[in-house]
């Protein structure tokens, strides 16, 4: 059995005595059978929703809680008409107490919170992608997330936060990473990972994960669709990819996320990182010496199910060292595959002890023994503080960065006669009321046209003849990452317009609201800004910004091939 003695970095709360931890581990697994240890490395995905206990899906969960007996629960946004659809937190709480009162081990229960508890959850504080943060320049605002974003998890009852991304960006037509990263240099990337890190242990008993090990940032694939394959030689690897989780290692991470990803230099049998044992076991477990939890990207990505099934998937995983099974599509085929596979041999009992003890010791570490259920009455004390909120907007404008500015065009009066066009990335979306609301404080009578993708010809011509009439014409685009979509350009007849409205020969500010690349599709914009983020507070930082009322300071972490370089940024005090 594995020691349950941990290395911890500064300011990271000291857990209770391995000993105790040990007969708790010792006691739980006494009383597991074969099936309930393999059940215990299956995590499978909820909503934050709380349906009726007579519900389908209802008894769906407590078949899997129950009877299946699984690990814990991983929260996911509930997508509807293309949108993703945030929980409720009384919500998800209440059903989270249900599911630990019928569980007979403590649930370990995780999220994505990349961005804060807003990546899943209804919330105030609204953090903006990890770019934006490496736009700032400054780490302590990353430490800053961190730290609330571990004091939002425990009080909601998913004190396994799955971020930070480590990965490093240095595909510009990466997919589905892009804005996620912190940017294109390893050094900072590693920076930004210590940091948030840091802060998340400072903030008390939570998981913090590094992903997608060994690198997503070099992929052009969108491994939700499809298996990835990075080129790159081990020396280039070891340099760009690997250098952020060694430096998360170093400061305490408590889990590596896997991606679907192949890379030849680092297995030259093709297999991907997730169930890969020289990925996983030589190299991230002896080389790397990280001896804390390994789990699967998502398993129902096409990156998987495409080649395996949930059953084969999972006993690939585990024998290649992984120890949680992250929402396999099948919960009990692939528990049915692993308690196969160890009675025949193909996986010891001694490894899938080793997996089994390890997620359970952390599930002891976080008080889990003691206290599984959430404090609904005290919850919202940690979540959404007004100095929270104004501080997650204030990175937000701070990372606003100016890379191009012909004609000193930014800032804007606001007498200004420019015409606006809105290019929002779903029908139905709320992306764009706040930019239109914003802007509308400063210029009442302000020509807006908000479209979507879907939008009719009608709607299309009268964007553009609005702005061959003004002198100056503002696009202002969202431009995100999104699982399953495969690309971060703009989409539908939004690049005809774009262009058309480029060559009617007046000039024109292009403003990305997520992606910085966007620049590269259309060179010809006189004015150039990025946000690197979507999010609300993001903006109306961006319209702050454009019309002076705002210091520019921000950098670009990246490098926008051909127009600017790493670092760049053009510096602009607010207007008195």
């Amino acid at each position: 059995m594995i020691s349950l003695a941990a290395a911890r970095p500064p300011g990271k709360p000291a857990p209770p005595p391995a000993a105790a931890h040990n007969r708790v581990v010792k006691g739980w697994m006494r009383s597991m059978s074969l099936h309930d240890e393999a059940a215990q490395l299956v995590m499978v995905p909820f909503y934050g929703d709380a349906p009726n206990p007579r519900s389908e899906d209802h008894q769906n969960y407590l078949r899997w809680v129950r009877s299946l007996h699984v690990g814990g629960l991983v929260l996911i946004n509930r997508v509807q008409d293309g949108r993703a659809r945030a929980a409720e937190p009384y919500a998800m709480a209440a059903f989270l107490n249900r599911m630990q009162r019928a569980s007979k081990i403590p649930l370990l229960v995780a999220g994505d919170f990349e961005r804060g508890d807003s990546m899943r959850l209804e919330s105030k504080t609204l953090f903006p992608h990890a770019m934006a943060f490496a736009a700032t320049r400054d780490l302590s605002l990353s430490r800053f997330e961190g730290e609330v974003t571990a004091r939002q998890a425990i009080a909601l009852g998913v004190p396994w936060i799955l971020a930070p991304v480590a990965d490093v960006n240095s595909n510009p037509e990466n997919p589905i990473i892009n804005i996620r990263s912190y940017g294109e240099d390893p050094g900072e990337v590693a920076a930004h990972v210590r940091a948030f890190i840091e802060g998340a242990h400072s903030a008390g008993p939570v998981l913090v994960t590094a992903k997608h090990f060994p690198g997503h940032g070099d992929a052009s694939v969108d491994t939700h669709l499809a298996l990835a394959v990075i080129n790159e030689d081990r020396a280039r690897l070891e340099k760009i990819d690997l250098a952020p989780f060694r430096a998360a290692i170093a400061s305490g991470v408590d889990s590596v996320m896997t991606a679907h990803i192949v890379a030849p230099a680092l297995d030259p049998a093709g297999t991907p990182a997730t169930l890969s044992a020289p990925m996983l076991t030589t190299l991230l477990r002896r080389e790397m010496g990280f001896q804390g939890i390994i789990a699967t990207d998502s398993l129902e990505m096409g990156g998987v199910t495409q080649h395996w099934n949930s059953g084969q998937a999972a006993v690939k995983a585990i024998e290649a060292g992984v120890d949680v099974l992250l929402m396999p599509a099948n919960p009990e085929e692939a528990v049915t595959a692993v308690v196969n596979a160890v009675r025949r041999g193909t996986i010891s009992r001694e490894r899938l002890d080793e997996s089994v003890a390890r997620l359970l010791a952390a599930k002891v570490r976080l008080g889990l023994n003691h206290h599984r259920l959430v404090n609904l009455d005290t919850m919202m004390d940690s979540l959404d503080p007004p100095e929270e909120t104004d501080r997650a907007g204030q990175i937000a404008e701070r990372a606003v960065t100016l890379v191009r500015n012909e004609g000193s065009l930014v800032p804007l009066s606001p007498t200004s006669p420019a015409s606006f066009v809105v290019l929002t990335e779903s029908r139905g979306s709320q992306q764009g009321r706040v930019l239109a609301a914003e802007i509308r404080k400063r210029i009442p009578n302000a020509q807006i046209a908000v479209l979507d993708p879907g939008a009719g010809e009608t709607d299309f011509a009268q964007a553009a003849a609005s702005a061959k009439a003004a002198p100056v014409t503002v696009v202002l685009a969202f431009v995100s990452v999104a699982a399953y979509r495969g690309s971060v350009a703009l989409a539908g007849g939004y690049p005809a317009l774009l262009n058309g409205i480029l060559e009617g020969g007046k000039p024109v500010i292009l403003a990305a609201l997520g992606n910085p690349y966007l620049l590269r599709s259309f060179p010809a914009a006189a004015a150039y800004l990025t946000t690197y983020s979507t999010v609300p507070p993001s903006e109306t930082a961006a319209v702050k910004a454009l019309f002076g009322e705002i210091p520019i300071q921000g950098r670009l972490p990246v490098t926008i091939p051909g127009l600017a370089k790493y670092g760049d940024g053009i510096q602009m005090a607010a207007r008195p």
